[in-house]
């Protein structure tokens, strides 16, 4: 005795995958209404980063006295000499922010520079002119606008370990932002600051008189 199997038609398969799609679509629906439902398949993310590890310790003898917080719009361009930019060359408009510290270095201080009368009531401090820090970038407030790439430089991209990689505007972006802090006012409020803190400092020990000059 042979059993005949008959195959599903075509338009039974299309019905069965219409109701398929319903029902997942359904199920999701469900699960979104459910907040309980909705965790169970939801995703974790997990840190297995390994312990910091403590490379090298450095004692800090300055005193960071003003922070300067700037902003810094890039647009670099890069062109192939024959190329039209369809083909090859990249702009990149960058938004970098950062910040850069300015301080006084008090480690360099010997006894020439601290003098003191006989009875304690004056003194005198000469410090160094203040400096500038190296400009730090804020991740969480910079980022790029926008990106346009050559058909070969796409091309490339999916060859490269780091098709998204912003070395070059972002250390562009730090270069604009050391710049401008140079043409700030930083290093004299800084220099304003140090003085008014050893002022109140050493005349909460008891001296009248503080006088604090810089140039040393």
């Amino acid at each position: 005795m042979t059993t005949s199997i008959k195959r599903m038609p075509g338009w039974a398969k299309v019905v069965s995958a219409f109701v398929l799609v319903l029902v997942v679509l359904f199920a999701g629906l469900r699960l979104a209404l459910l907040p309980g439902l909705r965790d169970v398949f939801g995703t974790e993310t997990h840190d297995r980063s390994g312990p910091a590890l403590l490379k090298s310790i450095q004692d800090m003898s300055r005193y960071d006295a003003a922070s300067g917080n700037f902003q810094v719009v890039v647009d670099l361009e890069k062109d192939a000499k024959y190329l039209p930019d369809a083909i090859r060359g990249t702009r990149t408009l960058y938004v970098g922010a950062g910040t850069v510290d300015a301080y006084v270095d008090l480690g360099t201080l010997g006894e020439k520079d601290v003098t003191v009368n006989a009875d304690r009531t004056s003194a005198t401090l000469r410090l160094p002119h203040a400096a500038l820090g190296k400009p730090a970038l804020d991740p969480d407030h910079s980022y790029a606008v926008s990106k346009q790439r050559g058909l070969l430089d796409r091309i490339g991209d999916i060859f490269s370990d780091n098709p998204n990689d912003e070395r070059a505007v972002q250390k562009l972006a730090a270069k604009h932002i050391g710049d401008a802090a140079k043409d700030s006012r930083l290093t004299s409020r800084a220099e304003a600051n140090t003085t008014g803190m050893l002022e109140g400092l050493l005349r909460s020990l008891g001296f009248t008189d503080v006088t604090v000059t810089y140039g040393a």
